[in-house]
C-alpha cells in the first residue's frame, strides 16, 4: 500500500508540477535526437533546421498533457498555414497505447507522433511533463515550459515568421 501512495504522488507531482518543467534557456541549441515515427519512418530533429518546430513532451495519461494536446489542435490552422511541424515525443508508452490515444483524443491532424527509447528523455533532461519547446529555423529554443494556450503559442510564433526565424 505504501508502494502505491509512493507511485500515486510521484504521478500527480510529474502531471501538476510541470510549471517548472524547463531545462534551456532562450537562444541555446536544441538537442538532435533521431526517433522511430508510428508510421515506421525514422525522424531525426535536425533534418527540420529552416522550420519552426513545435516539440511536445509528454504522454498518454498525464492530463495536463492532453490539455496541451487540446490546445495544439486549437491552433492548428495557424500552425498548417505556416508549414510549422508539431512533434510529440510520447516519453513512457507503447506504440498500442499511442494509436489509441490518438484515435480517441483531439490532436492537429499533421501531428508526428514519436516513441522515445530514452534518448530524449535524457537529452532534454525530462523531469516534469507536459514539456512544450519551441525551435526556431536556426534550430534555437525559444521557448521551454509548460503549458501554454492555443493564442499564447500563436502571439509567440508571429513575430518569429515576420523576422524570418528569429526567436
Amino acid at each position: 500500500m505504501k508502494a502505491a501512495r509512493i507511485f500515486l504522488f510521484l504521478t500527480v507531482l510529474l502531471c501538476l508540477g510541470a510549471v517548472t518543467a524547463s531545462a534551456f534557456e532562450f537562444g541555446d541549441v536544441a538537442p538532435d535526437f533521431e526517433l522511430p515515427g508510428l508510421d515506421g519512418k525514422t525522424f531525426r530533429l535536425s533534418d527540420h533546421r529552416g522550420q519552426i518546430v513545435i516539440l511536445k513532451l509528454g504522454t498518454t495519461w498525464c492530463p495536463t498533457c492532453k490539455q496541451q494536446s487540446f490546445e495544439l489542435a486549437e491552433a492548428a490552422p495557424f500552425l498548417k498555414k505556416n508549414n510549422i511541424k508539431v512533434v510529440e515525443v510520447f516519453l513512457q508508452d507503447t506504440r498500442e497505447m499511442i494509436t489509441e490515444y490518438l484515435a480517441k483524443e483531439r490532436h492537429p491532424k499533421e501531428l508526428i507522433p514519436l516513441l522515445d527509447d530514452g534518448q530524449v528523455r535524457r537529452k532534454y533532461n525530462v523531469y516534469l511533463i507536459p514539456r512544450l519547446l519551441v525551435v526556431n529555423r536556426e534550430f534555437q529554443i525559444v521557448r521551454d515550459g509548460s503549458l501554454l494556450t492555443s493564442q499564447a503559442l500563436q502571439n509567440l510564433i508571429r513575430p518569429m515568421l515576420k523576422k524570418g526565424g528569429k526567436g
